[in-house]
């Protein structure tokens, strides 16, 4: 029984191991291509932004100039909530999700990482983590990603770097 079932079991690891060989190659290509560009390398000063949410964030926005106003990229990629307006009513939704559905993903992925992972504190830490108490860890991260997609392409615009230490004054 043993032989047998190692005869079935020896392709499939060789299939995994290929698997892996071309993962590997491909995060190595992504890295390679982050570090190669200026843009990217400035984005990813942002604590929570890696590799991959930088080279989605800078294909999707393409130009800054595109846009008059930072906090039309949010609305750009869904991550503004919906009205619903009547009368009488005023009803903030769920997010609109309007836009490049892989934007949204990379960015949640950013903020979540941003929330949960990273130990160097900022305000957006801070602020998030605030949130995160008092609304939820979901609603939290989405803020926190829509505040990334309008710092992101703040810092593209201007061509300035992120400051990760905490101000006094702010809060």
């Amino acid at each position: 029984m043993d032989e047998v079932l190692a005869h079935a079991m020896l392709p499939l690891l060789d299939a995994r191991l290929v698997l892996y060989q071309h993962f590997l190659e491909l995060d190595r290509r992504v890295k390679r291509a982050a570090s190669q560009n200026e843009v990217c390398m400035r984005l990813m000063t942002v604590p929570g932004v890696g590799p991959i949410a930088a080279l989605t964030f800078k294909a999707a926005v393409d130009d800054p100039a595109r846009f008059k106003r930072s906090r039309t990229v949010a609305a750009h990629f869904g991550l503004t909530p919906r009205r619903y307006q009547s009368g009488e009513h005023d009803n903030p939704g769920r997010i609109s999700k309007a836009g490049d559905r892989d934007v949204r993903a990379a960015l949640y992925a950013a903020a979540n990482a941003l929330l949960m992972r990273t130990m160097a504190g900022s305000q957006i830490k801070s602020w998030g983590m605030r949130l995160m108490r008092t609304k939820g860890r979901r609603r939290a991260v989405v803020a926190v990603a829509r505040k990334l997609a309008v710092l992101l392409h703040r810092m593209w615009a201007d061509g300035t770097e992120f400051r990760s230490e905490k101000r006094e004054g702010m809060a």
